[in-house]
């Protein structure tokens, strides 16, 4: 079996699912412009709301009925586990923003976020498409495509000074994004994984190259 044969969505319905996950592309743009009390203001509401709405299909059959019905065909098989009951990728989204947003300078929370939407986008569907080469638990080709397009954003998220050592470690950070995004099959939704990961590793190695670098956004609201 070929890593891209391991997918439980049709690939149409992962083109319409990565379609909608492009939309949550406006967090880290909008984050950027807004305060982190603000972002969060939203944000917090958001996600308690979708996780309701998202956990409820397990316990109302009607509204499970619904639910399925109108959007079933864009869940994986691991999100429709009455047993695990997990939550849907949108719900994980909201999540992981709220989280990433809190524990998070600005500069690694946009960054993490957007890389989140983009790499994933380009490992899925690269991944399904092209996907032969087994690579730790899914395919090279999609792990390539997530650095690589993850690399492009890299060059367009905010930068404090914007020196060279904050571009090398944005990619450096990617790449262990690309690791984390591969990985996490099953133990993990991917939507947190991806921008904890990320931010982590930024903050690691603004520590140790750029210790005295002020992590705070120049001219935006923090």
């Amino acid at each position: 079996m070929t890593p891209s044969e391991h997918a439980t969505i049709d690939y149409k319905s992962e083109v319409f699912r990565k379609a909608i996950h492009l939309c949550s592309l406006s967090i880290p743009v909008i984050y950027y412009f807004i305060t982190r009390e603000l972002a969060l203001s939203i944000l917090v509401p958001l996600a308690i709301f979708s996780f309701f709405l998202d956990y409820g299909r397990y316990y109302h059959k009607s509204y499970s009925y619904f639910f399925y019905k109108f959007f079933g065909f864009l869940l994986r098989k691991h999100e429709k586990d009455e047993r695990k009951k997990n939550l849907s990728g949108a719900t994980n989204i909201l999540i992981s923003a709220v989280i990433v947003i809190w524990i998070f300078p600005k500069v690694f929370a946009v960054t993490a976020f957007a890389v989140l939407i983009i790499g994933d986008i380009a490992a899925a569907l690269v991944g399904r498409k092209f996907g032969r080469t087994k690579f730790l638990f899914k395919s090279l080709e999609g792990t390539l495509a997530f650095f690589v397009f993850s690399s492009i954003v890299i060059l367009f998220t905010p930068k404090v000074e914007g020196n060279s050592i904050e571009f090398i470690i944005g990619f450096v950070a990617v790449a262990v994004g690309a690791i984390a995004e591969n990985i996490s099959l099953g133990w993990a939704d991917d939507n947190l994984t991806i921008p904890v990961t990320i931010s982590i590793t930024m903050w690691i190695l603004y520590s140790l190259f750029l210790p005295h670098l002020s992590l705070i956004l120049p001219n935006v609201p923090n």
